[in-house]
């Protein structure tokens, strides 16, 4: 499965039905995965929380959510810059998409109850490169808090 998604990566032809996440789905799982990690600390709530918006945000069965969890870590991992996920997002995102994106990270960054400093300058990064305003990033994050009940 990490073959064939390496392979994809590098432009290797895929046999049709072999992939089963795009490179889009890695690429906001990738990005998922980066907001976890930014305070050192990928604990039990922030991978419920990835593995729930993953499941939504593309429709999956709780197998291919776990799949797409490992190909997520697996391309973080492999790639030492966000630019590359940056890049499929801006490519085959439209602007409401993005903001998307930015609330997920915001999700994932509130799920521990904490904001890190770590989380916060990396979603202001992520979403000034996916040309997010930051009144859009802040109404994200409003929404993200007053759905976790910690105000706004």
């Amino acid at each position: 499965m990490l073959n064939r998604i390496f392979a994809a990566l590098r432009g290797e032809p895929v046999a049709p039905g072999t992939m089963k996440h795009d490179d889009l789905q890695v690429a906001v799982g990738a990005l998922l995965v980066e907001a976890a990690l930014r305070d050192d600390v990928f604990g039990a709530p922030e991978r419920q929380a990835i593995e729930s918006l993953l499941a939504d945000r593309f429709d999956l069965a709780p197998a291919e959510t776990a799949e797409l969890m490992k190909a997520s870590e697996v391309a973080k991992a492999g790639s030492l810059e966000l630019y590359g996920f940056i890049r499929k997002l801006l490519k085959d995102m439209d602007e409401t998409q993005r903001i998307e994106v930015i609330e997920m990270l915001w999700e994932v960054a509130y799920a521990d109850g904490v904001l890190d400093p770590h989380e916060d300058a990396m979603i202001r990064k992520v979403a000034g490169l996916l040309y997010v305003s930051d009144f859009d990033r802040g109404a994200a994050r409003r929404r993200v808090r007053e759905r976790q009940g910690l105000g706004s």
